[in-house]
């Protein structure tokens, strides 16, 4: 489980495929990662499989790489990092899993005096569970929904100190990103579902 608050920011060293699934090779400024340890990179829990001085490496397999835009992954590209939740730390953001549910796309990027305004297109998944004000993961940052400009657009408001302290100041529009839909919208969706399902028997 994850916050959607990012603490550190890495960058991609190494990314090498391997029978079908992709290796990362990450550099980090944690000295103190145990190998099997969960680390949300871009909002996706995935395992530590190696570390070294400076470094972490993690294995993506086929399934992860379908669900999610790591195969666009390189060399040089900056990563959002975040470490499980311990028991007693601080929820800052919002309940995360880690759990991409979909890829969603850029669209227009705006300056204003005091934010940048964000419009993502989100899979439809994401969209129903979606509401103004509402939660939402995007490459692991937790954020709020500014607005809904659009059926399957989200607009995001951010601050100058999430673009400096993540890589949402990269993004450009086309670019695309990991979305997670909020956790509690999720379980009332499937659950209201069951319930209309077991009414209408």
């Amino acid at each position: 489980m994850f916050t959607g608050l990012i603490t550190a920011v890495g960058t991609v060293q190494v990314a090498t495929r391997d029978h079908g699934g992709l290796e990362l090779t990450i550099d980090v400024p944690w000295d103190d990662l145990a190998l099997g340890e969960s680390i949300a990179v871009d909002g996706a829990c995935l395992t530590v499989t190696g570390i070294g001085e400076g470094w972490f490496r993690v294995h993506l397999i086929a399934t992860s790489l379908e669900r999610t835009a790591f195969r666009d992954y390189a060399p040089g590209r900056r990563v959002n990092l975040e470490r499980a939740l311990r028991a007693g730390d601080r929820l800052g953001g919002h309940l995360v899993q880690g759990h991409v549910d979909g890829v969603g796309s850029v669209l227009t990027i705006v300056e204003r005096e005091d934010a940048v305004l964000i419009d993502l297109a989100v899979p439809p998944a994401v969209a129903a569970v979606t509401i103004p004000l509402g939660s939402i993961t995007v490459d692991g940052i937790s954020m709020t929904v500014n607005a809904i400009p659009a059926p399957g657009v989200i607009q995001l408001a951010i601050i100058p100190f999430t673009l400096r302290h993540t890589t949402l100041g990269d993004r450009r529009p086309g670019d695309r990103l990991h979305v997670e839909g909020d956790t509690v919208g999720k379980y009332v969706r499937e659950l209201s579902k069951a319930w209309h399902s077991a009414g209408a028997e």
